[in-house]
């Protein structure tokens, strides 16, 4: 529906209902389209199974992008009841719940907050802010895509995993190798490898990748913040390009065959981390000028000052939340799928118990629940 109004200080607006996740099934059905165009796809002559591709309902609002190469494969084929199939959507779902509820939504009253108000607070909350900003959105984002892909579980559909532990990304490299995986990989697939990706020189390698971070830019929304974050992150991976790190990554976890990861690793990680978050002072702030502006605090107000809670809740609590969250999925860093893999059933018991009071715990009727990533 759309339709044009005036306003009473004499300036035009659309008022436009856009359709539900219209960002996600575009980019689902450009790449139908485009893989029947490069003949790696043969076209379906099933309307409501194609129709089904499009709109499947999990994954429809956030992601994961799917490939008719793999969605729609599995949508044309006859369905039996898988009960292990089933048990693990239901492990996800559970998982994905408590990002959302008791990380995600539990701290999104203190970055709202200080972003609000970031022209009051020191440099040591403001990096708070965004710390938590990081562990808010990543909770928010990973929880959906549980909870679609633990659905979809439930259907007999398997969908791709789209967060693979981000926070312990070595470089900026692994960090996109494992964040947004399905947006990551179509943008490398119809976008950086039809532009002649890293087979070209280097010159028109460092150009198709500024290209890609930017039109990832643009694809989060028609605002200078985005385009910044995307530039951003064309120069830190830029350089990680051209030393030949890029794919050093790909096919490994930190500390893959022992307990703790080396003095380096933790190095890499704690400095990609905190290059990643700083990029998202412009993803979350409301304009570009918002964005100078909280950085221009940070920058001329250090000091340290200790934060208190907007509704008086203990900070101490959140911080041993999120160090405990941090010290779980690094002990589940292996598989991203199962979240609960453990051989003892009295264990499981007790973390399926843990996550279920923690969500009754932390719920709170007055903070708003949707989700980020449906504004996009």
């Amino acid at each position: 529906m759309n339709t044009i109004g005036y306003k009473a200080d004499n300036s035009w607006t659309l008022q436009i209902i856009l359709p539900v996740g219209i960002s996600f099934y575009t980019f689902q059905t450009m790449s139908y389209s485009l893989d029947i165009y490069y003949k790696r796809l043969t076209p379906t002559k099933d309307f409501i199974s194609f129709a089904t591709f499009v709109s499947f309902f999990p994954q429809l609002v956030a992601g994961p992008i799917e490939r008719a190469s793999n969605l729609l494969s599995q949508i044309t084929t006859k369905k039996t009841f898988n009960y292990i199939q089933c048990k693990e959507g239901i492990k996800l779902i559970l998982w994905g719940l408590f990002k959302k509820v008791v990380i995600a939504d539990s701290i999104a009253p203190i970055v709202d907050d200080i972003f609000a108000n970031y022209e009051t607070y020191s440099a040591s909350t403001l990096v708070l802010g965004v710390s938590l900003f990081s562990f808010q959105v990543y909770g928010d984002f990973s929880g959906y895509s549980d909870i679609a892909i633990g659905t979809s579980k439930l259907f007999g559909i398997e969908l791709m995993s789209n967060f693979k532990f981000p926070n312990f990304s070595r470089n900026v490299a692994e960090y996109w190798q494992r964040w947004h995986v399905s947006l990551s990989t179509w943008f490398r697939h119809y976008v950086y490898i039809p532009l002649g990706g890293s087979r070209v020189s280097k010159l028109k390698s460092v150009r198709n990748i500024v290209i890609i971070f930017l039109v990832s830019g643009f694809w989060h929304g028609a605002n200078w913040t985005f385009v910044f974050w995307g530039a951003i992150h064309a120069l830190l991976y830029i350089p990680v390009f051209l030393m030949g790190r890029n794919r050093i990554y790909m096919n490994n976890v930190v500390a893959e065959n022992q307990w703790f990861p080396s003095i380096k690793e933790i190095f890499q990680i704690l400095l990609t981390f905190s290059l990643v978050t700083f990029s998202r002072v412009f993803f979350r702030s409301e304009s570009i000028t918002d964005a100078f502006g909280f950085l221009k605090q940070l920058y001329s107000n250090f000091k340290f000052e200790t934060y208190a809670h907007p509704l008086g809740y203990r900070m101490i609590d959140y911080f041993i939340l999120l160090a405990l969250f941090v010290l779980y999925e690094y002990l589940i860093r292996r598989d991203e799928r199962s979240p609960f893999k453990f051989k003892s059933k009295i264990v499981r018991f007790a973390l399926y118990t843990l996550v279920i009071l923690a969500m009754l715990l932390f719920f709170d009727d007055n903070i708003d629940r949707s989700f980020i990533y449906f504004q996009f």
